[in-house]
């Protein structure tokens, strides 16, 4: 019997603090969709169907949802602890007032030996408070959705280098790509 060890879903940034989900998921909805556009005018003579354009492909999308977040054993605030990181992936990094170069932290999504995007920003975050402590303190909260949108890897800009990922992130990467090259 193998004894492996439960290994959390977590997000890894070189922008932000990494965010490690309490339990893990119990299921990722992936899409991926071509766009395409249709001329109304422009049919097929032998079945009369409208002539299909190709334009191109939108960013893959991994949207988790019910995720479940509960201190209420230690009595502390849910929010403060496991929201407040995922609320802030959802503010703007950057250097300086140009809004050119401020963005959202990017992200990699690691579960287990897996990199699910390996350059992802959080799309959109619904959660919900659903156990109070008698003071109001929030114990309690699921995430109802979670949507990780990907973003081409970054590129340097008029000569700059590329923002070099965290140890932390080097490590993990280092791991699972070893990991996946032993099982071939």
């Amino acid at each position: 019997m193998l004894s492996e060890q439960l290994v959390k879903a977590r997000l890894i940034s070189t922008d932000a603090p990494p965010i490690e989900f309490m339990f893990n998921p119990s299921e990722l909805s992936f899409e991926a969709v071509m766009e395409t556009s249709e001329s109304t005018g422009a049919k097929s003579k032998e079945s009369g169907k409208p002539k299909v354009n190709f334009s191109h492909i939108k960013a893959y999308k991994v949207t988790i949802k019910n995720i479940l977040f509960d201190t209420y054993e230690e009595g502390t605030d849910v929010v403060a602890t496991y929201i407040e990181p995922f609320k802030r992936a959802l503010e703007f990094v950057g250097k300086g007032g140009d809004q050119k170069d401020q963005r959202p932290p990017l992200y990699t999504f690691i579960w287990g030996k897996r990199i699910y995007l390996r350059q992802c920003f959080i799309e959109n975050l619904a959660y919900k408070l659903t156990l109070f402590l008698p003071d109001g303190t929030p114990v309690r909260a699921t995430i109802d959705q979670l949507t990780l949108k990907e973003v081409d890897e970054e590129k340097p800009s008029g000569g700059g280098l590329i923002k070099q990922p965290t140890e932390m992130l080097r490590n993990v990467i280092d791991n699972l790509t070893s990991r996946q090259n032993r099982n071939k």
